[in-house]
Order: structure tokens, then C-alpha cells, then sequence
């Protein structure tokens, strides 16, 4: 597999493109707008092609490229189904598999910091059937979890990211590499660690909202959370389609 994470730090962002250099197909997840020519770079130098790009949600901190970087490759635009956008996209399903060549992604949905929120588990069968890493989007964070706030009725949202972590993440194999879309910098979360990834055990053991039960969880994460992203609503407008 070739994997390639882009981080901006100064904004505490991840995007990542990866996928199988045999067959030539790879995936760019939650790529910005400001960084088009370098994800499309990068795949022409390793010959591959993009022919997958998905957002793990609606970002409300960057402007996403995924529609203009899918016009420009025709590649398909994935979001979960349940996404609140006006414009057509591939929808996304809770255990959707795609298929890179000898790179496979099973799709999770895990809402909490958004409805629409999913997580992708990535395997690469030159290595074996078992999972490799999981990129986490805005549900968990080294040593963190996504804000429940962003979309209004916190308590609720917060309630749903706790069972998103406990019955689709927590479970998923230790040896898990973690890639999450923010790292500190980003006000998509509290207590971020400026470390980008992570392991699913390492997380286990020092993530202490893992730690939580279910309502000592919710009090918790709706306490001490950054101010919004500058400039959100329109941002959010933007990466629905929506005009001003």
C-alpha cells in the first residue's frame, strides 16, 4: 500500500491519500480546497489514479475539495447517506466496502460529533485480511473525541459519540494504527495532543474519556469546548452547497 498523510499545523488538519500501487487506485480523504494540485500531484508521481475521495463528515473548519477535486479527477464523491448537502454524492453506508486492488476500506458510520460522521477501516491484503488503520475523522482524537456541540443538541449528540467509540471503535482489533483528521491546533475537539497518530491501544490506555461510562461521558465532553471555527456557517454553507 501507499499511504500519504498531509498535515497543515497550523490549523491542526490531517488529509490523507493512499491505496494500492499495483493496480494504481487510491483514495484522498477529507482533502481541503487549498491543496487540490498536491493530492493529484502526489498520485500522478506514485501512477496512481484517484478514483475514490470521501469526506468523513461535514467539516465546519476548512472548506473541503472533495466536489471540486472529484470534478477534476471523475472520481466518485462519497459521504454518509445521511449527509445534509445539495449537490449528488456516492452515499455511504455502514459496512460499504470499497475496493482499491489489494487496498480495502470497510466503511463505519459513527456519529456523535456529526450525524453524518463515519470512520474508515483500511486493510491491505498484501499484508493479510486484518485491518490496518483506521482513519478516525472527528470521532477520536490522540487522546480526545470530537466536540458534540457543533451541530446543536449536545447532550444528544454526546450520548451518540459514546456509543459510536464503544460499540464500533473500542472493539475493533489493538494493534489498530489510528489517523484522526485533527491534532491539536484544531478547535474540532478539547485536549488534543499535537501528535497526529496513534494506536487503538495506546488510546485504550491513556484516552480518559475512554474511560468514562455513558453519563459521566456526556457531562465531560460538553464541558470546556473551544469556540467555534471562525467563519463556520459559512464554511458549512460552502461544503453543503448551499449559497450565501
Amino acid at each position: 500500500m501507499i499511504f500519504k498523510p498531509f498535515y497543515y499545523f497550523e490549523t491542526g488538519c490531517a488529509s490523507y491519500v493512499f491505496g494500492c500501487g499495483t493496480l494504481g487506485r487510491c483514495a484522498v480523504v477529507d482533502p481541503q480546497e487549498r491543496d487540490i494540485d498536491a493530492y493529484v500531484a502526489f498520485a500522478d508521481a506514485k501512477e496512481m489514479r484517484i478514483t475514490h475521495i470521501i469526506d468523513t463528515h461535514l467539516h465546519a473548519d476548512h472548506r473541503s475539495g472533495g466536489r471540486a477535486l472529484a470534478a477534476r479527477t471523475g472520481a466518485s464523491y462519497g459521504l454518509h447517506r445521511s449527509a445534509e448537502v445539495n449537490f449528488p454524492f456516492e452515499p455511504l453506508d455502514d459496512g460499504r466496502t470499497i475496493e482499491l486492488g489489494n487496498t480495502i476500506i470497510r466503511v463505519l458510520h459513527t456519529p456523535g460529533h456529526t450525524p453524518e460522521s463515519v470512520c474508515l477501516l483500511v486493510s491491505d491484503l498484501r499484508r493479510g485480511p486484518e485491518p490496518w488503520f483506521l482513519l478516525t475523522g472527528d470521532t477520536l482524537f490522540v487522546g480526545a473525541v470530537g466536540r458534540p456541540d457543533l451541530p446543536g443538541r449536545t447532550r444528544e449528540n454526546a450520548a451518540q459519540l459514546y456509543k459510536s467509540l464503544k460499540e464500533k471503535l473500542l472493539p475493533l482489533p489493538d494493534m489498530l494504527e489510528i489517523y484522526p483528521a485533527h491534532f491539536s491546533g484544531s478547535v474540532c475537539g478539547a485536549g488534543m495532543s499535537g501528535k497526529p497518530m496513534t494506536t487503538l491501544a495506546f488510546e485504550k490506555r491513556w484516552n480518559p474519556l475512554l474511560k468514562l461510562g455513558s453519563e459521566e461521558f456526556v457531562n465531560t465532553v460538553g464541558e470546556g469546548i473551544p469556540a467555534k471555527p471562525a467563519e463556520m456557517e459559512a464554511i458549512l454553507r460552502f461544503n453543503r452547497g448551499r449559497t450565501p
